[in-house]
């Protein structure tokens, strides 16, 4: 994805010196990160796996490492991609104003009002603040160990994130976590599932509209990404025989095409997993 010359947003939260040293302790930073990234994707239950990870310590502050400095630089730019392409939308197809999230980014585990990281695993959107929470150690995890690889796929799990605040603006999330309150576990999952290949659909359109940044390749990464954290491709990494019940993100193959429906449009309104029988 070419970047150069596209200004870092001014919507970064930076948590990373004052944090980190603590929510490592117990099982080491790859390690969490990978425990983060199947039970986030997977809809898998890690809180007793992270017990030991979670303990509180004094902090020390810390400077960051050249990596982290450039995640930080690379996740600012497209977080200002995002605002860019949302700000217009919002206005030539809503006739409505857009407000973009704060990008908090952490090392390790963070707190939000929705909970810390151990309750929300992995990158993750809280309405409560309207902000999107990001270790930028998982590009690494996303790359080297779900293989995940390439610039644009670490794009994409930004945009996703930016995509529930999407959805938040629109009034779509306070909806569905009313209907989930009221369904069972297995129907709040089936509303959950159409909530996530909404947000991969609306990722697509954001790739779409960003069209002029792109480099041969990046929509095969975007895809493969997608692909990559299907649950049911999770939960066989897991060792778990998939159980579609659970899914609480969608299929391979669901957001794989959930996102290629969005980039093909460049449309808000062709996102509308809810309308149809099997999304």
């Amino acid at each position: 994805m070419r970047l150069k010359g596209v200004r870092g947003s001014r919507n970064i939260e930076d948590r990373r010196r004052s944090g980190g040293a603590g929510g490592k302790a117990g099982i080491g930073g790859v390690g969490l990160l990978i425990i983060l990234a199947i039970g986030y994707f997977a809809g898998i239950d890690v809180s007793p796996l992270l017990d030991g990870a979670t303990s509180s310590q004094a902090v020390t502050p810390r400077e960051l490492t050249a990596e982290e400095e450039k995640a930080a630089q690379f996740s600012s730019r497209v977080l200002t991609t995002t605002e860019d392409v949302w700000t217009d939308l919002f206005a030539d197809q809503l006739d409505a104003e857009y407000q973009p999230p704060i990008l908090v980014l952490y090392s390790g585990v963070t707190q939000s009002p929705c909970g810390g990281a151990s309750g929300a695993t992995g990158p993750f959107y809280c309405p409560s603040d309207e902000k999107a929470y990001l270790d930028t150690d998982f590009f690494a995890t996303l790359s080297r160990q779900l293989g995940a690889r390439g610039d644009f796929a670490a794009a994409y799990v930004i945009a996703h994130e930016v995509a529930h605040h999407v959805q938040n603006e629109l009034g779509i999330l306070e909806q569905v976590n009313a209907a989930r309150q009221k369904a069972s576990q297995t129907e709040a999952n089936a509303l959950t599932v159409r909530l996530e290949l909404q947000a991969d659909c609306l990722s697509g359109v954001w790739a779409r509209q960003v069209g002029g940044m792109l480099e041969p390749g990046d929509i095969e990464e975007a895809l493969n990404a997608a692909r990559m954290i299907g649950d049911d491709h999770l939960q066989k990494r897991a060792g778990r025989v998939p159980q579609p019940h659970t899914f609480t993100h969608g299929t391979s193959a669901q957001r794989a095409r959930w996102f290629a429906t969005g980039y093909k449009s460049g449309k808000i309104d062709s996102c509308d997993t809810w309308s149809v029988r099997n999304p």
